[in-house]
This record gives C-alpha cells, structure tokens and sequence, in this order.
C-alpha cells in the first residue's frame, strides 16, 4: 500500500480532523495521507500543527476542486502511483482502500466506493439524486455507475496527473463523467459510509438541488463541448 496515498480535503473541519486522522495513525499505518486545509477559519490549522500531522495550508479558501489538485500535485510529484479522495468529516472508511486497491489491478483507472452498487433499496433523496446523474453518464457514455456522487474514489497515476496538471478537473461526477469519455475504465465496490458526527455539510436540501442540476447540465450538455484529449 506504499504506492497509495489519502487525499484529504479539510474545510473548518476543527470538530472531525483530529478523529480522523488518528484512527489512519493507529489503524492503518501502511497508508499515506496528506490533509490539504482549504483556508480553514476555524481551529483546523491549529490541530495540524499541534499535532503534527502531515498537511498543506492554502491562504485562501479555493473550493473542493482547487483543494484537490493541490494534494493531487503533492501526490504525483511526490511519486505514488493511486490516490484516493478521502474526507475529512469522518464519513469514509480506510478499511476499504484495500480492497479499491485490488480493484486497480483488474485494469481500471477509477475505482469507487459505491454505496448502492450492491442494490441496495434506498429512496432517499440523496439515492435518487445519485441514481439521476447515474442515468445521465450511461447516457452519454454507455457506462453504468450506480453511485457517481459517491467522494471516495481511487485514482490511476494518469488520473491524478490530469487533476493535478490541467484546468476545469474538478472530483465531481461530470469530471468522471469526462474521464469515462477519454477512456478512463471506472469500477465500484460496495462500501458504507458513515454519518458525519460534526460540524455541518454544505449540502443543504437547497444547495443539494442546485448541485445535482449543475452536473445534470454539465454531463448532459457542456460536456459536449469540453475537451477529451
């Protein structure tokens, strides 16, 4: 597992950071992680500091996307050969990485942790938001993806040299959508991901409608007109 390293976006993560990263410490030292603290305006960087753990501090708050390929550029220049999106809110399980791990070697270039791929009857809203996007990749792309907004993914060394080194990747459904168009092989496994026990998401039942019809639009529309070299 030395080829692997976690990435972990951090955004006033004060209340989760410090759980999470000590059950990786304790729990699973063959893993690498890098904490990338998006401009926290909490005690996130304190916590890094204090205890010491492995992390960059952007001066500003850059988004997910501007987040990730930073800890995607750490990862590559540093040499490993997969990355995985791991959060920072305690919701994703290390004890999965293993077996995404494994997955790779079967060819893929994406593996992800799929809540449903196992049919699982769920009809919450997030289930039925999850299972709407999946319908528009197998539409544009011929692919099935049960649970494209699933945060856990594994990615190939040519993945995160694309998120690291070029524009407009950001670690969304439409972006794997793209990816699938250039010839990225995706795969799942069933994992479960926890509730988060602190701080708030930002996906709000507002902001959640919002998202789902921007990456609607993007998968179903701008994606035509993106580039898939």
């Amino acid at each position: 597992m030395n080829q692997v390293i976690l990435v972990i976006p951090a955004y006033n993560e004060e209340q989760n950071i410090k759980r999470v990263v000590d059950n990786l410490i304790r729990n699973y030292p063959e893993l690498d992680y890098v904490v990338v603290n998006d401009g926290s305006t909490d005690s996130t960087e304190r916590i890094l500091r204090e205890n010491g753990y492995n992390h960059i501090t952007l001066p500003v708050n850059l988004g997910l996307a501007g987040c990730f390929q930073t800890g995607m550029k750490y990862a590559c220049e540093r040499g490993y050969s997969y990355a995985v999106q791991f959060d920072g809110d305690g919701q994703h399980r290390a004890e999965y990485v293993a077996g995404m791990r494994r997955k790779m070697d079967e060819g893929y270039s994406i593996v992800i942790g799929s809540r449903f791929v196992e049919g699982k009857k769920d009809f919450s809203p997030r289930m039925l938001g999850s299972r709407l996007i999946g319908l528009a990749i197998w539409l544009t792309t011929g692919a099935r993806v049960s649970d494209p907004t699933s945060g856990m993914r594994m990615f190939d060394r040519r993945m995160m040299e694309k998120f690291a080194y070029q524009m407009n990747y950001g670690p969304e459904p439409d972006t794997v959508s793209l990816l699938i168009h250039q010839g990225a092989k995706v795969a799942e496994v069933p994992v479960v991901i926890d509730e988060r026990t602190g701080g708030e998401s930002y996906l709000k039942p507002a902001v959640a409608a919002k998202y789902m019809f921007r990456m609607l639009v993007s998968i179903l529309v701008i994606q035509n007109f993106r580039g898939r070299g």
